[in-house]
């Protein structure tokens, strides 16, 4: 089968789409037993950047297929999966998605609604799994507060807009550029800050009169004004350091106004809770079927092209979700 393949440890530039073995119906979190999914789609994520440089957690030997996260359609499964051959379906793999066949765990594959194409399906787990974690289990956010998203026309801002629309909250979106502004706002935000404003992005904040829970998973030097922006009792949910580098806090800063920094580390906490993802799945079918939630596709590439979906990524070009589209025809 045709596989991305990362063949050495220095960046996108070492990506080649090569024939492999078809894998067997196995997965490391489910030993003995998978779901083997004929791929349509594949998504791309930045953590799969940084594998390319051994910079994220995960590290594999090279050479290895990555990829966490494909649509596709049911090839075989366990009995007590649920799912048969020919099933429409969104799983989350881990490692080998981009590829024309792709292993994932019975308990993170997921029915892919009708409402959905394979680019959407791709998009729809790692980025609205983390979303729906980080805001309603982590954040704690309730109807009627006010959000502000970090990164907001990225695939984790623009899930985390349309969760937190779909939990009945007010939704600010912080982006870099116009551009990226529009995107944030076809997503749903109700207001949009600029990064480079003459006042600042945390001017705006204020102005509306403070956030009550701000998403971040960008990072670096934002972090402290997302501590500033905050009203009392508010909660700064921390999803990751896209931005490079990892923010320190003050403490004091928590006790002035009564507020809070929480960690939402979805990946680790939910592959051991199999409940977890089964419910946060149902509730995704919910917003999906009530119209809230559509995930954002921004860029589409064949599997040969995966070098250049990789550095667009890196190259802080993306918006939305970047899709490897891996079917000869995919709807």
């Amino acid at each position: 089968m045709r596989a991305v393949q990362i063949s050495e440890l220095s960046g996108p530039d070492a990506l080649r789409v090569v024939d492999v073995d078809e894998p067997e119906a196995s997965h490391p979190l489910t030993p003995g037993e998978g779901v083997v999914i004929d791929v349509r789609a594949a998504g791309v994520a930045f953590p799969d950047v940084l594998q390319t440089r051994g910079l994220y957690q995960y590290k594999p030997d090279p050479p290895f297929v990555p990829g966490a996260e494909v649509a596709g359609i049911v090839r075989s499964a366990p009995p007590a999966s649920g799912l048969a051959p020919g099933d429409r379906v969104a799983g989350v793999t881990m490692l080998g998605g981009m590829a024309e066949v792709a292993v994932a765990p019975s308990f993170m594959t997921f029915r892919l609604p009708d409402a959905l194409g394979w680019a959407e399906g791709a998009a729809l787990l790692f980025n609205y799994h983390t979303a729906h974690f980080s805001l309603a289990r982590r954040g704690r956010l309730a109807a009627g507060e006010r959000v502000l998203v970090h990164g907001a026309a990225g695939g984790v801002g623009t899930a985390s807009i349309q969760v937190a629309k779909a939990l009945g909250a007010e939704v600010v979106a912080v982006v870099s550029s116009e551009p990226k502004a529009e995107v944030a706002r076809r997503a749903g935000a109700d207001h949009v800050l600029l990064t480079d404003a003459a006042d600042g992005w945390l001017a705006g904040a204020k102005a509306l009169g403070g956030i009550d829970v701000v998403l971040d998973p960008v990072g670096g030097d934002r972090f402290t004004d997302s501590l500033r922006s905050l009203r009392e009792e508010g909660r700064l949910v921390v999803v990751g350091f896209t931005g490079g580098s990892i923010p320190e806090v003050k403490v004091n800063r928590l006790l002035l106004r009564n507020t809070e920094v929480v960690g939402a580390g979805w990946g680790a906490f939910v592959m051991p809770r199999p409940e977890v993802a089964r419910a946060t799945g149902e509730a995704l079918d919910a917003m999906i079927a009530d119209g809230f939630v559509r995930p954002v596709v921004g860029a589409r590439f064949a599997l040969e092209e995966g070098p250049d979906a990789f550095r667009l990524i890196d190259e802080r070009g993306a918006t939305g979700k970047v899709v490897l589209e891996v079917a000869a025809h995919p709807s």
